[in-house]
């Protein structure tokens, strides 16, 4: 690893997502299907109103711990790939690409198969389709976001601002009215005869993977402008809305129907939505749910397929010239979007789309201990590199540390508690190793053939 370069990844795509669309970018990937759902979990696990409310804070807490740690990093290295880049300075080549590696087949791909999935089951709220035409609206839903970030970056940041906007309106009806029309139930008991250090461990758990996600808005760095200043911004003020949108809607889901009920339901905001507006209120959240799923899509679209495309440009991604291009007319990693389209469609018909899923989160925390502990070693051994203005995260190194115990958190309890699941997502990742080695023994004798010419 060369440390005179600060990162050997420079997309080709021109600058053109503003600050205020990177934030919204954010909200868009964070808040999915989560702020709807998650709650009847984590209160559950919690045992008491207070633990679970407890636990949305502790959770916002260490993930806002990772992400001013990877801000800092992120001001320095301001380059498109985001965390595959930030670990290819810091940790060497092969690190990277098995990060990128699970990124590219798995995770962005299984993800979006997932969230397609959900969107098109939350639709019988509207139409009664079978589960066949269910995968098939998935899949059709998948194609069209595909074909919208295909033309242009521009119109897909456009769609992504406006559906993050349209999902935080249903949203702030529920916390607004929720906390000023509610029956004021009480948040006490902070701890029940429920209450167990495993159940808040669970409900912590459910916290973190609620708001996953964040760190894809580094992998259009190239593509923003200044990155270098707006880049960590985004990331933190962000997670900041998120963090006020998930714990105040639970504040409001409390302080509207009783904890028994939020446990009970498989929709508890749109219990609380009914209780709030009347038999109106469950299709109004419903449709809240449903540009909440689009926008959360469109947004993972659009920062996925950067991945296969920035590795694919450093040549460590099979068939690069084909995955590294840019479609000049549009700017857009046109090629990219199209493979993580058809893997993602093949996710939601095989309906293997939530064994997916539940395997590249847990593989993405494992790297996110070695991402965060990044900084330390950035500041260290790569000192020239810093420059005097670039942002700094605060209270180093407790900050910093706070991240990454979170991290491990995360990764032991998936362990303890689902083992098989973390032992083939390391078996999947390790494929990764001989991929890499043909990978490289094809460009070094591509390199070898071009010498001798």
């Amino acid at each position: 690893m060369n440390k005179d370069n600060r990162v050997s990844i420079d997309s080709e795509c021109k600058e053109g997502v503003s600050l205020v669309q990177a934030v919204l970018l954010v909200v868009g990937i964070v808040i999915g299907s989560g702020v709807f759902f998650k709650p009847s979990v984590i209160f559950g696990n919690a045992g008491a109103p207070g633990m679970g409310i407890l636990a949305w804070i502790v959770g916002a807490s260490i993930t806002m711990a990772g992400a001013l740690t990877i801000a800092e990093i992120a001001s320095v290295i301001p380059k498109s790939g985001g965390m595959f880049v930030y670990l290819k300075e810091l940790y060497g080549e092969r690190i990277a690409f098995l990060y990128g590696w699970v990124q590219a087949v798995i995770y962005y791909p299984g993800m979006i198969a997932a969230v397609a999935m959900i969107f098109a089951i939350q639709s019988t709220s509207f139409i009664d389709i079978s589960p066949t035409d269910q995968k098939l609206l998935a899949v059709g839903v998948i194609i069209f976001i595909t074909v919208v970030n295909i033309l242009s970056t521009e119109f897909g940041t456009k769609c992504n601002t406006l559906f993050a906007i349209g999902k935080l309106v249903p949203i702030g009806l529920i916390i607004v009215f929720g906390l000023l029309k509610g029956d004021v139930h009480s948040f006490t008991p902070v701890i029940s005869e429920n209450t167990t250090v495993a159940g808040f461990g669970a409900a912590l758990l459910g916290v973190l993977f609620a708001y996953e996600g964040w760190v894809s808005v580094a992998n259009i760095a190239g593509e923003m402008e200044n990155p270098s200043k707006n880049l960590p911004k985004a990331i933190v003020l962000g997670l900041t809305i998120s963090t006020i949108v998930y714990v105040g809607i639970n504040l409001a889901l409390v302080n509207t129907i009783s904890v028994d009920q939020i446990v009970a339901s498989a929709k508890p905001a749109s219990e609380a939505a009914i209780v709030l507006f009347g038999p109106t209120g469950e299709k109004i959240v419903a449709t809240g749910i449903l540009v909440s799923l689009v926008g959360c899509l469109s947004a993972v679209i659009m920062t996925g397929a950067r991945m296969p495309q920035a590795m694919a440009e450093d040549k460590l991604f099979p068939f690069k010239n084909f995955f590294g291009k840019i479609n000049e007319k549009r700017n857009t990693p046109s090629n990219a979007l199209i493979f993580q389209g058809v893997v993602a469609c093949s996710y939601a018909l095989s309906g293997s789309f939530n064994t997916v899923a539940d395997l590249a989160v847990f593989v993405i925390w494992l790297f996110f201990i070695l991402g965060i502990g990044g900084v330390f070693k950035l500041r260290k051994d790569f000192k020239h590199i810093i420059k005097k203005d670039s942002y700094k995260v605060p209270l180093y190194p407790v900050v910093p540390i706070v991240g990454i115990l979170g991290a491990t958190y995360v990764v032991v309890s998936t362990i303890i508690t689902s083992t098989t699941t973390a032992l083939i997502a390391i078996g999947i990742t390790a494929i990764g190793l001989p991929v890499y080695s043909y990978i490289k023994k094809k460009n070094i004798v591509k390199t070898e053939e071009k010498m001798a010419i």
